[in-house]
């Protein structure tokens, strides 16, 4: 894991390993940084979705050896969260039509159901980006 910056209402970018116990440590440093913003309402919304996307990019994401997983967690300017989830690999992912038999694939449907919003985009360098938004109201 690679700390840029962690303090005040800064976005915090972390680096992780592909290696599955990266999703918990993830959603630690996110659980930090909602805290640290008073944003603690959104704590278990905000979690959930790092964990599909972090878990996705780590499975999905077909990338040469040593290539990271990038969490970025920053304050929106009009309130609300951003959480996005880079990785080195152009595949884009596919929201699946919901199986309620299927053991896999419910990620992007938990995303799309907990998310105010989100996509697929550019980032600097190979791969994609992969975000989603919440606001600060009341959540279900």
């Amino acid at each position: 894991m690679e700390d840029s910056q962690s303090s005040g209402s800064r976005p915090v970018v972390l680096r992780w390993s592909r290696h599955p116990s990266c999703v918990g440590l993830a959603r630690l440093e996110l659980r930090k940084a909602l805290a640290l913003w008073g944003m603690s309402a959104l704590e278990d919304s905000a979690l959930l979705i790092l964990s599909e996307l972090v878990t996705n990019a780590a499975r999905h994401a077909r990338v040469s050896q040593g290539r990271e997983i990038e969490t970025r967690y920053a304050v929106r300017p009009g309130g609300g969260l951003r959480i996005e989830v880079h990785d080195a690999s152009a595949e884009r992912p596919r929201q699946r039509a919901h199986d309620p038999e299927a053991v896999d694939g419910r990620g992007l449907v938990i995303v799309d159901a907990l998310a105010d919003a989100w996509g697929v985009g550019e980032r600097n360098g190979p791969g994609k980006v992969i975000w989603a938004e919440l606001s600060e109201r009341a959540r279900p």
